[in-house]
């Protein structure tokens, strides 16, 4: 009999020893996510799975909500990183755009031509951000109370207009842009002779629809979900700038999850950055995207998704795509851009990012 309930303990603490400990834990009701766009973006449908996925894995514990198009931030972008430091959020997803203005190094990823001129633009924006650049970035936002999960991206920086086709510096004169209000885009538009102007996108669209400025900068991914296409006749694949993402969680609220749980988390947002990536690079890369997606059955089915390019010229836009000598003439105009931002993002770290697109396998 006493053999018998000894044996009934052991198996009894094992079971609790097996048992997930996020069914211990007390969990806030919701978690906010901030992100700046929609959720028919790559973006957003990425992160829409990351959400479901935690939350399944999860048994429903760990419930995310996302607050889409930059609500918990009241439109103002460019203020994601000072407001998720005084925990607005718990989780974000947000692009290096929007936190250069608090963060100076995040103004690598937007030096003009700095990726694009590497042989696979995609391959390279990679190899920085598993390398040592991308590592002194993500201890970086370490510092500030952040932990990165994982890198995604909202695509190459492409350039519309209502006014005229662009191939050259040339074209750019005079011509009112709307831009990210980071000083560093307002450099690289003066330089090139243009009128740039600096929009907060909630506003952005109207500005476009009543010619209060002739064009835009911005992805694929953000271009036709906003219908930019329908108003905005010329476009130019000059991929000037890429745009990565980032989701980050508040170290805090990191350490009040179980072992078990981050993980899980950690896994559903490397699985996020995977499918972002390929949805946004689909029919724009060497076919990889392509090749990921149909092997994990995330095959888009809306033809501006399968191939944004087709899907605009069948629409009736102009797409012009430079050629590595069409763009090398914008980039050989940028020489007092790099004169001032290579200084201020931090010279190590411009290197360390050389230096990992080098060593990346083209």
């Amino acid at each position: 009999m006493k053999k018998g309930f000894c044996l009934f303990l052991a198996l009894l603490l094992t079971v609790f020893a097996l048992t997930p400990a996020f069914a211990e834990v007390k969990y806030k009701d919701e978690y906010k996510l901030s992100c700046n766009v929609n959720e028919l973006t790559p973006q957003g449908k990425a992160l829409a799975r990351f959400v479901q996925v935690v939350r399944d894995r999860t048994d429903g514990k760990v419930n995310i909500k996302v607050y889409w198009n930059g609500q918990l931030m009241s439109g103002k972008a460019t203020n994601e990183l000072l407001l998720m430091r005084k925990n607005v959020g718990d989780f974000s997803y947000s692009s290096f755009i929007n936190w250069a203005p608090q963060y100076t190094p995040g103004n690598l990823f937007l030096l003009p031509w700095f990726i694009s001129d590497k042989p696979d633009m995609y391959k390279a924006i990679d190899a920085i951000e598993a390398g040592k650049a991308g590592k002194m970035i993500e201890s970086d936002i370490a510092k500030m109370g952040l932990r990165v999960l994982s890198w995604g991206e909202a695509g190459a920086r492409e350039l519309s207009n209502s006014i005229r086709p662009i191939r050259t510096p040339e074209d750019m004169k005079d011509i009112k842009f709307r831009v990210v209000g980071s000083p560093i885009f307002l450099d690289i538009f003066k330089e090139l002779g243009a009128n740039p102007m600096s929009i907060s996108w909630a506003e952005a669209i109207t500005a476009l629809q009543q010619k209060t400025v002739d064009g835009q900068e911005n992805p694929y991914s953000v271009y036709l979900p906003n219908k930019i296409h329908e108003f905005q006749k010329y476009l130019t694949e000059w991929a000037y700038t890429m745009d990565p993402m980032i989701l980050v969680v508040h170290e805090e609220i990191w350490k009040s999850f179980p072992e078990d749980v981050q993980k899980v988390i950690s896994e559903a947002a490397q699985e996020c950055g995977q499918y972002n990536k390929a949805l946004a690079r689909l029919a724009l890369d060497n076919g990889d995207a392509e090749k990921w997606l149909k092997e994990h059955d995330l095959f888009p089915t809306l033809p501006q998704d399968v191939n944004p390019r087709k899907f605009v010229q069948d629409y009736g836009v102009e797409v012009t795509v430079l050629t590595q000598e069409e763009r090398s003439a914008f980039r050989a105009k940028m020489g007092p851009v790099y004169e001032k931002w290579v200084d201020k993002i931090g010279k190590e770290l411009v290197e360390a990012a050389e230096e990992d697109m080098k060593n990346a396998q083209y």
